[in-house]
């Protein structure tokens, strides 16, 4: 999984379940169908859109690629008529946002890594993809970001990405141990909320 289809099909499963994420949250807001589907489009292709600028990807996949602005708002759309099959929204919108996580670290690593950037900037332009969806997605509803929170989110991503580097030092960049990296992530975050694992705060 270096390039290709692969790679293709990874990065729209993270744009789809990231845009359900953000159309979840839109959704417990009461915003129209207009909003859930602009903070949805945000969510899903915000992280993205850094990773692209950033790694002199232009104009970003987002723009240059109708599937990937299709693929996000359909899902959210899916999800504004859908919502009321959804058990607990707030439950929903964790457990995709991690999904979201996991996948767009190792596209966002793999993107970077691909491009020619550094290891250490690769794993930079990794936790960056992965946590801007979710930043957009929380300050458009007006929420604070939970990367700036004591939860356990970016450092998850990092963590990952480096995980990611070191795969493709190591020449297994392959779909197996990339999906096994994402799965990974996504547990981890899964768990730390489940534990409530936070990191330590400045005391007054």
């Amino acid at each position: 999984m270096t390039g290709g289809y692969p790679l293709l099909v990874a990065d729209l499963i993270g744009v789809a379940v990231f845009a359900a994420s953000g159309a979840s949250a839109a959704v417990a807001k009461r915003l129209d169908l207009f909003g859930v589907a602009f903070v949805g489009f945000a969510a899903a292709l915000g992280g993205g859109i850094m990773r692209d600028v950033v790694i002199g990807s232009v104009p970003p996949l987002a723009f240059a690629d109708w599937r990937y602005a299709v693929t996000a708002v359909v899902a959210s759309v899916a999800v504004f008529w859908l919502h009321p099959a959804l058990y607990r929204v707030r439950r929903t919108v964790l457990v995709l946002d991690a999904a979201g996580l996991g996948l767009f670290t190792v596209t966002g690593t793999l993107k970077a890594l691909e491009a020619g950037v550094p290891a250490v900037g690769a794993c930079l332009v990794g936790m960056l993809t992965a946590i801007g969806g979710g930043l957009t997605r929380d300050l458009l509803t007006g929420e604070i970001p939970a990367v700036l929170q004591r939860e356990i989110y970016a450092v998850v991503a990092l963590g990952g990405a480096v995980l990611v580097a070191v795969l493709y030092r190591l020449d297994q960049a392959r779909l197996l141990p990339l999906a096994a990296a994402a799965a990974l992530i996504t547990v981890l975050r899964v768990f730390a909320l489940y534990r409530r694992w936070s990191a330590p705060v400045a005391v007054p």
